[in-house]
């Protein structure tokens, strides 16, 4: 791997040659200037990984260089130096875009650390700027949605749609576990085939044998005709069981046979069927812990936990919470002939804070709710049903009670234990680590997983206002 570039701008040869020398053991090939001028000739002729940068130059405010970088959209990692009291200036560019400042004096650790962790820093925002052109999408099968955990997901279904193999689909009621089945049905080479799905947890337990393998005439009360079951008419497609840990053992054990063989016989008949199914499952309970119940065959569950691919609840879904409510807003307005087109901006901080137990199934219901009893070009809060309005809430959960019930009666509360202002608790922490690390601080921001100088810069606030 060749060495990064790094560009040190300091008016100081002195210093310059000080910092070079702090570096000389790093995998850095590091060019000096002293001039503006010459570090923005530096910049378009020789574009660096990291630079290296003093706000106070001869011809020109460092500022400046740090508004080109910005915007030309340079690919390169700034961090500031600056003079003890000028930390505003340095806070300043921070927010035109440096990773890092460093105040002088500073010591040669200080400066490698500090310069390392911004070029890593500046990888990781790479790929991330990469990901999001490139392999982030909104939309996917019927999906909304382009957060981490939905994109792993998309990723699992496309690679696991081309083959045969089982997928098992876990996940929280109401997070979309038939799309993911229908999505893998639609990208395999059995697109064009029937989708059957089956709701094992909906059908009565004596009909599921007959609705999965089918019956001929007269094997039990009602059989007046023969019928196909799921598995014939999924036959060269996808049969899609859900919530299979519903499912009676007795069947489970048919099932199994089912799947190793590809074979069944049809309840009352006696005439061995073959056929060609790719099976796709999904329950919304936890499968080993069934199993370790006794309530669904270990032998089944392996030969069904081939591909897993696990459904996030929508409150872990960040930014595709409103991504979904936009777009159910828009999709039931048109549908209902009403006005709406946005939500007001308290609406959407309650909808984004919601912990949605019924996850996006009940986000349809609500923004439905919404557009079939309003109108107006605006959702406000006072259009939420009262399931979802803040006063309603108790931490993340709400409790029905029944008109008339008694509240319950518990015994008397404690008092609330004395709460310590925040930045005592900080202070103490970051003291903690320092001492555990014998001072080290570029070791101790390591273990609290922050920025050094973000330690240096709480440490002499402290100084400055006395507080210990």
């Amino acid at each position: 791997m060749s060495p990064k570039k790094i560009l040190l701008v300091e008016d100081s040869p002195s210093l310059a040659r000080t910092y070079e020398n702090y570096l000389r053991d790093e995998d850095y090939e590091i060019t000096a200037v002293e001039t503006g001028g010459d570090a923005l000739a530096e910049l378009e002729t020789n574009p660096p990984d990291g630079v290296l940068l003093d706000l106070k130059l001869p011809d020109m405010d460092g500022m400046d260089i740090l508004r080109h970088i910005a915007q030309t959209r340079m690919a390169c990692a700034v961090v500031v130096i600056t003079a003890h009291g000028s930390i505003n200036s340095a806070v300043a560019a921070m927010r035109h875009g440096a990773f890092d400042f460093l105040v002088k004096p500073f010591n040669s650790e200080r400066l490698i650390y500090t310069l390392r962790n911004s070029l890593e820093r500046q990888r990781l925002a790479q790929i991330v700027e990469t990901y999001e052109e490139h392999i982030a999408r909104n939309q996917f099968f019927g999906f909304v949605g382009s957060s981490l955990p939905m994109q792993a997901v998309y990723r699992i279904i496309e690679s696991a749609a081309p083959s045969k193999a089982t997928v098992f689909v876990t996940g929280e009621s109401g997070t979309g576990k038939e799309l993911a089945a229908e999505a893998t049905h639609k990208l395999s080479p059995r697109a064009e085939a029937p989708f059957v799905a089956l709701n094992c947890g909906a059908i009565p337990a004596d009909l599921i044998e007959s609705e999965i393998f089918g019956h001929v005439k007269g094997a039990f009360t009602g059989a007046m005709t023969d019928r196909d079951g799921a598995a014939q008419r999924a036959d060269g497609g996808t049969l899609f069981l859900d919530e299979i840990c519903e499912m009676d053992l007795n069947l489970q054990t048919k099932l199994l046979r089912f799947i190793q063989s590809g074979s069944f016989t049809k309840v009352g008949g006696s005439r061995m069927e073959k056929v060609d199914v790719r099976f796709v499952c999904a329950t919304n309970q936890d499968p080993v812990a069934a199993v370790e119940a006794g309530r669904f065959r270990e032998d089944l569950y392996y030969r069904l936990h081939v591909i897993p691919v696990t459904m996030p609840p929508l409150r872990e879904r960040g930014d595709d919470i409103l991504l979904i409510a936009n777009e159910f807003l828009n999709r039931f307005a048109q549908e209902e002939g009403k006005r709406f087109t946005r939500f007001s901006a308290e609406t959407e901080n309650t909808i984004a804070t919601y912990s949605w137990p019924g996850n996006v199934r009940q986000m349809l219901n609500v923004i439905r709710n919404i557009v079939v009893l309003h109108d107006g070009e605006e959702v406000t809060p006072a259009m939420l049903p009262e399931l979802v309005q803040p006063s309603r809430r108790s931490g993340d959960s709400v409790t029905a009670r029944q008109p008339g019930a008694a509240v319950p009666v518990g015994p008397r509360e404690e008092p609330a234990p004395s709460i310590r202002p925040l930045w005592i608790v900080e202070k103490e922490t970051i003291e903690r680590a320092i001492d555990a690390c014998a001072g080290n601080i570029p070791k101790a921001a390591a273990l609290l997983e922050i920025s050094p100088s973000t330690i240096y810069r709480k440490k002499q606030t402290w100084d400055e206002t006395g507080e210990s």
